[in-house]
């Protein structure tokens, strides 16, 4: 599932995205927001991989509000105003959609959105197919043991070799599932199936070391390792 957020001051632009949100079964709807200020307490609260964004919002504009954010989310800008298209795509957005937006349009962008992005799996699949080199590979994730961040990419690590992709670190935390997969640090992420030994300030994973993160981290795998 992909959770996504709605950040939109009116009401109205609000339901009508949250319904063509409920047509797609990919993404889950964490909560629509009025104002900015609810939208970063959800960010810090939940693990959002996409955000509908109004541009014309009060107090700050939502291309501002994107640049404040250190790893922000996937963004598909939904505005009544034409001129910020430009600015939109130099932030590598996924769209641009003009109100009012029809089902129609807005189908179309999800299909761009699934194209960029890698598919989604239900749950209990074991394996999910990731974007790179211009193909979709399919992971089995018993085989991939850790993921790297490298500044925009990721090295997935797997007992075939390893796959670079573009997307981040937060992202593919939801992509895999929890059960099997824990982040230790702020680039590195880990199976912890091949998980063979802590020390103070590494682990180690198919016997390679990997650096653990601060308290956060620490405290994270103290408790999934009970």
């Amino acid at each position: 599932m992909i959770n996504c957020l709605i950040i939109d001051d009116e009401p109205l632009a609000q339901d009508i995205l949250e319904r063509y949100v409920n047509e797609h079964e990919q993404l889950n709807l964490i909560k629509k927001c009025s104002t900015v200020l609810e939208a970063f307490e959800v960010l810090h609260i939940h693990n959002i991989a996409l955000i509908f964004l109004d541009i014309k919002l009060p107090s700050i504009n939502g291309i501002d509000f994107i640049k404040t954010l250190k790893d922000p989310p996937a963004v598909i800008f939904t505005t009544a105003y034409s001129e910020y298209a430009v600015q939109s795509y130099e932030l590598d957005a996924i769209d641009y959609l003009l109100k009012p937006i029809t089902l129609e349009r807005f189908n179309r962008s999800m299909e761009k959105l699934f194209r960029q992005q890698p598919i989604i799996e239900q749950a209990d699949k074991n394996y999910t197919y990731f974007k790179a080199s211009g193909k979709l590979l399919k992971v089995e994730h018993n085989e991939l043991y850790y993921a790297q961040s490298v500044k925009d990419y990721i090295l997935l690590h797997t007992l075939k070799g390893s796959i670079i992709t573009y997307m981040t670190m937060k992202y593919l935390e939801e992509l895999l599932p929890f059960d099997q997969f824990l982040r230790v640090h702020r680039s590195y992420l880990v199976n912890l199936n091949y998980l063979t030994s802590i020390e103070k300030n590494r682990l180690y994973v198919n016997e390679i070391p990997i650096p653990l993160g601060g308290s956060l981290y620490k405290e994270k795998i103290r408790e999934r390792i009970k």
